[in-house]
């Protein structure tokens, strides 16, 4: 049976709904925890699909948060087996930092349900069932990258213009979350409760938006989710 790993930097920001997308393929998943766990080329290697989930802290914080450093080894060793790796706010940019390029903060924190800009590119990718939605998505980020060398952009907002790329098919990274599922969305305004307070956010507005879209949203990156494993997985004989 194929075996998918996720890296979890923190509790409720889980695979979510990716997990019954990878069950419905007959793929295993198992976490490992940042900072518990071992991250390493080794701890990976029997996987056949990485997911890297989000976090609040900052790629380039390696002082502060050591275990940044053997995540991106790992990170950098997986991209060189060319195996399905999907990565979320910081997977993304952790991604984007193991493919060479500079991650650092954004003009301002971009939180709330907002849609995204796709490009040519993003509407000929799986980003395309975003348009069920209206392209709105969850936004829970205050850093951005550059784009990654022969990687592809597929999504942009006037504050983060890059908010999704791909480079080939086995390797997306979403600044915005596809995961989430809105039934636990109170563990995220309770978990992030001081960030929230911080940027000034409206914790009622963003609970009412989740409630009034979170149904949509979910379609929507369900089948993002199912394409991008579908066209991941294909992929994979031809890169071998």
């Amino acid at each position: 049976m194929p075996s998918a790993i996720a890296i979890r930097h923190v509790a409720f920001e889980d695979l979510g709904l990716l997990q019954s997308a990878l069950e419905e393929r007959g793929i295993r998943s198992r976490y490992l925890e940042a900072g518990v766990d071992e991250i390493s080329p080794a701890a990976l290697a029997a996987a056949d699909l990485l997911v890297i989930l989000g976090g609040p802290i900052g790629v380039y914080e390696e002082e502060k948060y050591p275990l940044l450093s053997g995540e991106l080894k790992a990170v950098e060793s997986w991209l060189g087996t060319r195996k399905p790796v999907l990565g979320i706010c910081l997977g993304a940019q952790l991604i984007a930092r193991a493919l060479g390029a500079r991650v650092y903060p954004g003009s301002r924190k971009e939180i709330g349900i907002a849609p995204v800009t796709l490009t040519e590119a993003g509407r000929q990718s799986p980003l395309q069932a975003l348009a069920a939605a209206g392209n709105q998505v969850l936004h829970w980020h205050g850093d951005t990258f550059d784009l990654p060398g022969e990687a592809e952009l597929l999504a942009s907002t006037p504050i983060t213009p890059h908010q999704a790329f791909r480079r080939g098919a086995p390797v997306l990274g979403l600044q915005f979350h596809v995961e989430t599922r809105f039934a636990g969305f109170e563990r995220w305004l309770v978990g992030h409760a001081c960030e929230l307070a911080a940027a000034g956010i409206d914790v009622a507005r963003l609970r009412a938006d989740g409630r009034r879209l979170g149904d949509a949203i979910e379609q929507a990156g369900r089948e993002l989710i199912r394409q991008w494993l579908d066209a991941a997985v294909e992929s994979r004989p031809a890169d071998r």
